[in-house]
């Protein structure tokens, strides 16, 4: 008995050293799983996002595309309503499950900065709709704000999702400056 009495100690050490390797163990793999988690759902919130967007601007250059054939937009691909209007329905049914995805995973901020957006690319629309010809101003003050609208969104999705801040998208093209005097 005296003998197991002594090598207790080294005993009760083992078992604590293989406990606190299993306890060091498991941690690591938690923190591990949770990373994993979060890189998975942040890819998952990023596709969202993206698909939100690309919905947004295929309506978005749809609008371009009319408002060039009433006389308001310099778009080299003019495009009557009448023609457009079957995109424009398929643009739209294909922004309501675009707009569920990002109302289930997006970021509270991102969901409100893309309302903003989506709300002046329907005033666009409407504005098309309603025969508003040769109003280059007002559809000038369209394409301000759904720009300004679009760099919110983007702006908060880089928030969001940790990214450094972006390029505006804002570029003139050549020929289409106002000349000089």
């Amino acid at each position: 008995m005296s003998e197991f009495l002594s090598q207790l100690p080294a005993l009760i050490g083992v078992v604590i050293g293989a406990m606190g390797s299993y306890v060091a163990v498991m941690r690591g793999e938690r923190v591990r799983f949770r990373r994993e988690r979060e890189a998975r759902w942040e890819e998952r919130r990023l596709a969202v996002y993206t698909e939100y967007a690309r919905v947004l601007k295929q309506t978005v250059t749809l609008t371009y595309r009319i408002a060039a054939h009433q006389g308001n937009d310099p778009h080299p691909h003019p495009l009557s309503a009448e023609e457009a209007e079957p995109q424009l329905a398929e643009a739209a049914d294909a922004r309501d499950p675009a707009g569920e995805a990002l109302l289930l995973l997006g970021a509270p901020r991102v969901v409100e900065r893309a309302r903003v957006w989506v709300i002046v690319v329907i005033e666009m629309e409407r504005f098309l709709r309603t025969g508003a010809h040769d109003d280059p101003e007002a559809w000038q003050d369209l394409l301000t704000r759904q720009r300004t609208a679009r760099e919110g969104y983007y702006a908060a999705v880089r928030e969001d999702l940790g990214l450094p801040p972006g390029h505006s998208g804002r570029w003139e093209l050549p020929g289409l400056r106002p000349p000089t005097a």
